[in-house]
């Protein structure tokens, strides 16, 4: 299902700047951390799962300025100054996919990568995990073109064929959990 246009972020916001260890040391506006190179910025990353252990997917909007209309993992953003990364993650499943669930923390890590020749991603990116099932969600189509959940043998062979379908971090976050986080698949016990 889809709840129309709004709009939940902005070229101009600003996104906290930090060092290798994860310190503030300042921030700078979003387009501008996604430029050339990038600057390292901090992010995080929500992978979502359904009873089935199936991995909830969603395609990025053609309107986003890196990887549009790629396939990615259901939520990835910033936080804002003064919001730690976990508060963050919820705000942005609320906003993207209508969804509160609790999260659980699996790790962090830095990466960069290019797009073409307009911008790049430089993120120390938290990645949580967390369950949803497909009557929770309510996609924002402003930021998600389409969403779908997928097996993760299905997902496994899919990356094999088509790379280039999907977004880099996707890419480098999935076998870390399915290696490391497996439990990341299983939903979460009732009352447990």
């Amino acid at each position: 299902m889809s709840r129309g246009h709004a709009v939940v972020s902005s070229d101009g916001e600003p996104l906290i700047l930090v060092n290798e260890a994860d310190e503030r040391i300042g921030q700078l506006a979003k387009r501008d951390c996604h430029l050339d190179q990038g600057v390292l910025h901090r992010a995080f990353s929500v992978f979502l799962f359904n009873a089935a252990g199936e991995i909830l997917l969603q395609k990025r909007s053609g309107q986003k300025f890196l990887w549009p209309g790629y396939w990615s993992n259901a939520c990835c953003s910033h936080p804002r100054e003064g919001e730690g990364c976990e508060a963050a993650a919820h705000r942005r499943l609320k906003e993207e996919l209508d969804i509160a669930t609790p999260l659980r923390f699996l790790y962090k890590f830095i990466y960069q990568a290019s797009f073409a020749d307009i911008g790049s991603e430089h993120e120390l990116c938290w990645v949580f995990a967390g369950h949803a099932e497909a009557s929770d969600i309510t996609a924002n189509s402003n930021e998600i073109a389409a969403w779908k959940f997928i097996a993760p043998a299905a997902l496994e062979a899919d990356l094999g064929v088509r790379p280039d379908a999907y977004t880099p971090w996707l890419q480098l976050e999935w076998p870390q959990i399915r290696d490391q986080h497996p439990s990341a698949l299983r939903p979460p016990v009732p009352g447990g």
